[in-house]
């Protein structure tokens, strides 16, 4: 028998039992199905946090206050700080030459208002350096001027989402708002940008890092984000921003500094990790398809025991018997591996559209590993009742004893 007689044998044997075909075909659909679409999943989630954190800007570090050891109690905690980071200690590190800008952080929360509209947000202190560092983008205005900053400054600008709240479709910039018990100038509006780590770019007010310190009352600041000069100049601004801080703070090493890479590099690790054992499980509804299949080809076997006998007593040798049973194993297992490819494939559209904002987009290795594991999972399933079929008497399969 030809190959092309061999896979036509096998699609009519395929199609004579209908019920025991659609059986196998819908097992193993779902069992690649799975597979595909959990690992699309996976990589989809990997791809929105390394993105998440790459929208910070490039080349970033982040400078936090405490050191990076941990001390007891549940949850591990930073270690007690000794010194809290200020704005001379952030204006210090221009010293380095491997540092392009430096952005100090303060943060809190204060109520806002306009007229009779008033909300709660998230108050952001900072400078000129932040539209850089964070790339940020204007959509009305400009950003906040270049200018000394340990003075304080009654101008803002609104996230997106703060000036059609406070606003609506009225023009902002160059009208009064009230933070807190300050008021402030608004000079620009940033683009629609959304969150990025948690925070929510459009839903924010930026005033100078001086007067963020007076609202809030404190000398102190949340953070220093810093863009170095490039991603090979990253390992030297670490180190000098770790000399300068130590040297600032009297030899105390009590500072954490966080590259944009190493955890960006951890994040792929984590959910590589996660993809794979998710898609382990997944794999696992394909080995019982493999079994439905050995069982269902077992019941086909006796079923065509007088088809087996003609083929016999035709001078058809054991190994031709073995490889048709094989075939037909392999072919439904291929038709099983395209019908869960079609259903992925309709289950991934679905969630993109439910879910547009999250990145949906198979890998092609996890196609080829499902459509492989599927292929193999069927043939080894297969051999047993393939042998079967090629071991029986052809006096006997005829008789149907």
């Amino acid at each position: 028998m030809k190959p092309l007689d061999i896979i036509n044998f096998a699609f009519k044997a395929a199609t004579g039992y209908p019920t025991r075909t659609l059986l196998m075909l819908v097992a193993m659909g779902i069992g690649v199905g799975s597979v595909v679409l959990l690992s699309t999943l996976g990589d989809g989630a990997r791809r929105y946090v390394l993105g998440q954190f790459s929208s910070l800007g490039t080349n970033l570090l982040i400078v936090l206050p405490g050191r990076s050891e941990t001390v007891g109690g549940p949850p591990p905690l930073l270690g007690a700080t000794p010194r809290d980071l200020t704005i001379d200690d952030a204006l210090a590190l221009y010293r380095s030459s491997a540092i392009r800008h430096i952005a100090p952080i303060a943060v809190g929360a204060a109520p806002v208002s306009h007229e009779n509209r008033q909300r709660e947000v998230t108050i952001l202190g900072s400078t000129s350096a932040l539209f850089q560092v964070r790339q940020l983008t204007m959509a009305r205005g400009r950003f906040l001027p270049e200018s000394d900053s340990s003075r304080a400054a009654p101008i803002c600008v609104l996230g997106h989402q703060t000036k059609i709240e406070l606003f609506g479709s009225a023009p902002a910039v160059g009208k009064q708002i009230r933070v807190g018990d300050w008021r402030f100038r608004v000079i620009g509006v940033l683009s629609s940008k959304g969150e990025s780590v948690g925070l929510d770019i459009a839903d924010i007010v930026i005033i100078p890092v001086a007067s963020a310190q007076s609202l809030f009352n404190t000398t102190s600041l949340f953070r220093i984000m810093i863009e170095a000069v490039s991603r090979d100049a990253i390992p030297r601004a670490k180190k000098n921003i770790a000399q300068i801080i130590q040297e600032r703070h009297d030899g105390d090493d009590d500072i954490t500094i966080i590259s944009q890479d190493a955890v960006l590099a951890t994040f792929d690790r984590i959910f590589t990790a996660l993809t794979l054992t998710v898609m382990g499980i997944a794999a696992i509804s394909l080995a019982v398809a493999g079994i439905l299949i050995m069982n269902v080809m077992l019941i086909a076997v006796s079923q065509r025991q007088s088809e087996v006998g003609l083929l016999k007593a035709l001078g058809a040798p054991a190994g031709r018997i073995l490889l048709l049973f094989l075939a037909e194993s392999a072919v439904l297992s291929a038709i099983g591996a395209v019908l869960g490819l079609v259903l992925a494939a309709a289950a991934t559209w679905v969630l993109s559209r439910i879910y547009p904002g999250f990145p949906l987009s198979t890998p092609l290795w996890s196609l080829w590993a499902a459509v492989g594991v599927a292929l193999t999972t069927g043939i080894v399933f297969g051999v047993v009742p393939a042998r079967r079929a090629a071991r029986l008497d052809p006096v006997v399969s005829l008789s149907r004893r």
